[in-house]
């Protein structure tokens, strides 16, 4: 497990168990924001928990070698990882595969030499599952709350580099969880009204 730069423990999951894993391996980290959709995000991060309590590690190499049906299976017996997940398996192995090929198994190396934000976000963009958005929640994250910073991430990060309750990156409580639920609620409802 590879150390992140953290300057205080991530409350995300709001389990502590959960969050301690969260906090002490990166990839773990990545999985947990990969899983961040269609689903209530504590339970989004609590999820690599699960995997390393049913798998026995989280490490990207052996979840990347794992048997795809052995692992789908693993991630959707009840209670499932994901509200899709079988699905949501596939794309945690795929991801894992990139950690292993690109990163050397270090999902800590995709940000800690990014140069520049724009590189961090560009890098983040090309996971597996990671789109415009997540990337940018997620560089937001990495900044707001262990501290990676490089130049230029706030541009990189667009909103969610803001002050506020918008995304994961402001979780730092239940009550900092509460304020991005009730944002998110308010943001889906006028754009319900515009639309």
């Amino acid at each position: 497990m590879d150390d992140l730069p953290i300057s205080a423990q991530l409350t995300i999951a709001q389990d502590p168990d959960a969050d301690a894993l969260l906090s002490a391996d990166p990839f773990a980290l990545l999985m947990g924001m990969l899983l961040d959709q269609q689903f209530p995000m504590e339970r989004a991060f609590a999820g690599p928990l699960k995997i390393s309590q049913r798998f026995g590690t989280v490490d990207p190499g052996a979840i990347a070698a794992a048997d795809p049906d052995t692992f789908a299976d693993l991630c959707a017996t009840p209670p499932a990882v994901h509200r899709y997940g079988r699905s949501m398996a596939g794309r945690i192995q795929a991801l894992a595969n990139v950690v292993v090929d690109e990163y050397g198994g270090d999902a800590a190396a995709i940000w800690s030499d990014a140069p520049t934000g724009a590189e961090l976000l560009a890098r983040l963009r090309a996971l597996p599952g990671f789109g415009e958005q997540k990337a940018k929640i997620f560089l937001a994250l990495l900044a707001k709350q262990l501290g990676v910073a490089p130049k230029g991430w706030t541009k990189a990060a667009g909103d969610y580099a803001k002050k506020g309750y918008r995304s994961v990156a402001d979780v730092v409580d239940a009550d900092s969880l509460q304020q991005v639920r009730d944002f998110k609620k308010a943001a889906k409802a006028a754009a319900k009204a515009q639309g």
